[in-house]
């Protein structure tokens, strides 16, 4: 009995650790407030079993090789770099959050769903009709967010907007763009674009604002402070509990696949009071929050 016992210890020594079975493998890009607000409304009051890995601790994350191992029933990527590592994964359904590429990713990955970093055109579209501005500048590159701008020209025109489109290939092409907009809108409006909106042209937009006399409209707090006159920013906590639902419909037996891409279900209006008073834009007006 000895003799067994000491072979089968042995091999226990031999053979690999199985991890704990979970339901959900968080990838989180980065350690950032933004990815744990988002983070701490997917938990919310669900069950979900879960491991993290937060990818920028590491020099390299094999998370083929992880989910081969783990068998978790679901990936939850958060950012662009964990929405990159996950790309490989033809299987495991993925829900995406906080990325500017899932759009473009759902073509070559069905297992792939998520939540975009837009809010409804509709929302901003309101807003500048609050404002009592109705030619609006914007800038944009087609591929990372032509889909985005096609539908905001719909909503446009039925809200009776005129929409003054300028495309862009690179960063440097924004400063030329945004010339070419000098006395032609009353309004700008700033999309999440990675290349039409940089930290290098950001403040082209607030100039272009302060010598045109028009306001511009953005989509993070972080721009208030710089001059824009007012941000519908995405609400990182009830961001997580629209990725729990999805992934609650998963779990249950929902394919990623026919599961759309999302809209951010609530968007939060910010102002910048003294921008609008300096603009002569009524702040009761400029405030007025349309139905989410």
């Amino acid at each position: 009995m000895r003799i067994l016992a000491a072979v089968i210890f042995s091999l226990a020594l031999l053979l690999p650790a199985v991890a704990d079975a979970y339901d959900v493998l968080v990838l989180q890009s980065r350690r950032d407030p933004a990815f744990a607000e988002a983070l701490s409304g997917f938990r919310g009051n669900r069950a979900f079993s879960e491991r993290v890995i937060v990818l920028s601790d590491y020099a390299d994350v094999d998370i083929t090789r992880i989910v081969r191992e783990d068998h978790p029933l679901l990936v939850l990527a958060l950012g662009d770099s964990a929405l990159e590592a996950a790309r490989k994964l033809r299987q495991t359904p993925v829900v995406a959050l906080i990325s500017l590429g899932i759009r473009s990713r759902r073509g070559s990955n069905p297992n792939l769903t998520g939540i975009d970093m837009f809010a409804p055109p509709e929302r901003y579209l309101s807003l500048f009709q609050g404002m009592k501005r109705h030619r609006v500048g914007l800038i944009h590159h087609p591929a990372r967010s032509g889909w985005y701008v096609q539908q905001a020209r719909q909503a446009a025109q039925r809200m009776g907007v005129e929409l003054v489109v300028r495309e862009v290939s690179t960063p440097r092409d924004t400063l030329s763009q945004l010339a070419s907009l000098a006395g032609k809108v009353d309004a700008l409006w700033m999309l999440p674009d990675a290349t039409a909106v940089t930290r290098e042209t950001a403040e082209a937009y607030f100039r272009f604002s302060q010598e045109q006399n028009v306001p511009v409209v953005s989509f993070a707090g972080a721009y208030l402070g710089l001059g824009a006159a007012a941000v519908l920013e995405i609400d990182r906590t009830e961001l997580g509990r629209q990725a729990a639902d999805m992934t609650s419909a998963i779990l249950n037996g929902a394919e990623a696949a026919d599961i759309p891409l999302a809209y951010p279900r609530r968007v939060l209006l910010k102002t910048n009071p003294s921008v609008l008073k300096h603009l002569g834009i009524a702040t009761e007006k400029a405030v007025a929050n349309p139905r989410e």
